[in-house]
């Protein structure tokens, strides 16, 4: 083993500790939480028949563009899979059953789990989606797989992690806004349930890596660093429908999402700043040169990018997406 994994390895060892002290924090007990079955109709129900038709009719009122960024929301939620094998390689992570990380890496998969599963089973009732060609377009994404260039790094891993799901949590809240003020409160509790767990979720990953930087703050800069050069690319990038190439139907939904205000340029400005702020880059101590190099880069990029997204003019080219009847 190299003296790089050597280290990796020893660090996620310490945090993992911390990590399973802490697990329960982040996650809610499986008895007591929420299960798509509390927001769905009850097909056991006399009034079964009667309460889809009345979310078909509050689904009828949701806007184009809100349908399409549901649509592509929901499939990245359905390429879990994908994830949780990513995960499951990550470096210092125990592959045993046993494993503090796997434990973690399961107990999270299965709250998240659960968000695909709701919002697809409301799309099947909704009407509006042509279902056949929104699961091609899953089965695409998880076979197609992804490449977020954080490679089997734990640093780089959780730096993702901690930056996804907060965007995540800033896309279903505002879907779950925007819902709202459609007139569809039953899609709107589903989206903001959902925030919600990938709210705890990013705070546990920021937490995680607040702990990695404590022990090792020279190489978790650098992996700061690194990943903001690179950028940090959706789970769904290579989002495509049939008949089209990978990736040929991400920039079309990302569009949307940006028409709509969901998840924008300014969003991940801001996502980056926060991660500054929480893990305090300003006050921290013990950096060597290269430590410090990484850090000027990363404290100078906020502005810079705030200064190109402000020149950035709002996607104005409709799209028609092969998921959507109507």
């Amino acid at each position: 083993m190299s003296y790089f994994a050597e280290k990796r390895r020893e660090v996620m060892l310490h945090v993992e500790g911390y990590m399973l002290d802490t697990m329960q924090t982040y996650l809610k007990p499986i008895d007591t939480n929420w299960q798509p079955s509390d927001f769905l109709p009850d097909s056991s129900s006399d009034t079964f028949f009667q309460d889809i038709k009345l979310l078909q009719e509050k689904a009828k009122d949701l806007s184009y563009d809100l349908v399409a960024v549901l649509v592509g929301d929901t499939i990245t939620e359905e390429a879990l899979p994908t994830y949780e094998s990513w995960l499951a390689m990550v470096e210092g992570v125990d592959k045993s059953e046993q494993g503090g990380w796997m434990k973690w890496n399961r107990h999270w998969t299965a709250e998240e789990n659960r968000h695909g599963d709701l919002l697809n089973k409301y799309l099947y009732l909704s009407g509006r989606v042509d279902m056949k060609q929104f699961e091609t377009s899953t089965q695409y994404l998880i076979a197609d797989g992804f490449d977020i260039g954080t490679g089997h790094d734990p640093y780089r891993n959780f730096i993702y992690t901690s930056f996804q799901e907060l965007a995540t949590n800033i896309s279903h809240r505002r879907v779950a806004s925007l819902a709202k003020k459609d007139g569809d409160t039953l899609l709107s509790k589903m989206c903001g349930v959902i925030a919600s767990d990938e709210a705890r979720h990013a705070k546990a990953y920021k937490d995680f890596m607040s702990q990695i930087f404590a022990v090792d703050p020279n190489e978790a800069m650098v992996a700061f660093e690194d990943m903001m050069r690179k950028k940090i690319v959706m789970p769904a990038h290579f989002l495509r429908e049939m008949g089209l190439k990978i990736g040929q139907t991400f920039g079309h939904f990302t569009d949307a999402a940006q028409r709509l205000g969901v998840y924008t340029a300014i969003d991940y400005v801001e996502i980056m700043q926060q991660l500054i702020d929480e893990w305090n880059l300003a006050g921290m101590r013990d950096l060597d040169a290269t430590g410090e190099k990484a850090r000027d880069y990363i404290m100078a990029l906020p502005d810079r990018l705030i200064r190109v997204a402000d020149r950035m003019k709002n996607p104005t080219m409709e799209y028609k997406f092969s998921w959507i009847n109507a």
